[in-house]
């Protein structure tokens, strides 16, 4: 049985974003039946699409996070690789630094045991080399598990998405049955 944040592992099919697993309807008679559904079908429809609603909204916030962390990987090795050009360097060398899309500036840079790195929200604070190389480390080992338990969140939506959609078209096709059972029989 899949469960709801369970462990860290990947192994298994887990949701770690929280996401309500869709209960597949195999006797739609008896999930008719049930007291909360009271064979009202256009209700029973309309909360299954609703249900399927808020996988999407899922599914949108998710794929963001996915492309956040897909910019984010990159951007933290390439800030990993000037640390250790960084760390080499005895001398003074000229480089260039980005300042916005497509405008640069030129620098001359001494040989340097402290960098200054952007936390978020306009935070910078300054590490010694090795701590910088230390925290970028961790933050590339998090972003890239994030990234895959967000994937395995995305697989685990797309079967609760086929899984409702099944649903609703199972819902819907024991009402036409029933109503041409119903018609037959007043004929």
């Amino acid at each position: 049985m899949e469960t709801q944040k369970d462990s860290n592992s990947l192994g298994t099919k887990t949701s770690y974003a929280g996401i309500p697993k869709a209960e597949f309807v195999e006797d739609v008679d008896a999930y008719m039946a049930r007291p909360e559904n009271n064979s009202h079908v256009d209700e029973v429809l309309k909360k299954l699409d609703g249900q399927h609603a808020k996988y999407k909204f899922m599914e949108y916030n998710l794929i963001a996070k996915k492309t956040r962390l897909q910019s984010q990987v990159p951007e933290l090795k390439r800030s990993m690789t000037v640390i250790e050009k960084l760390g080499k360097q005895t001398e003074e060398f000229d480089t260039q630094f980005l300042l916005s899309e497509q405008v640069l500036a030129r620098a001359k840079v001494p040989p340097t045991q402290n960098v200054c790195l952007w936390l978020g929200a306009n935070v910078m604070l300054e590490y010694t080399l090795e701590d910088a190389k230390k925290l970028l480390t961790q933050n590339i080992a998090a972003a890239e598990t994030n990234l895959e338990f967000v994937n395995q969140d995305l697989d685990f939506l797309r079967d609760q998405f086929t899984t409702t959609e099944v649903n609703m078209a199972r819902v819907f096709n024991w009402d036409v049955k029933r109503r041409q059972a119903a018609k037959a029989a007043s004929k």
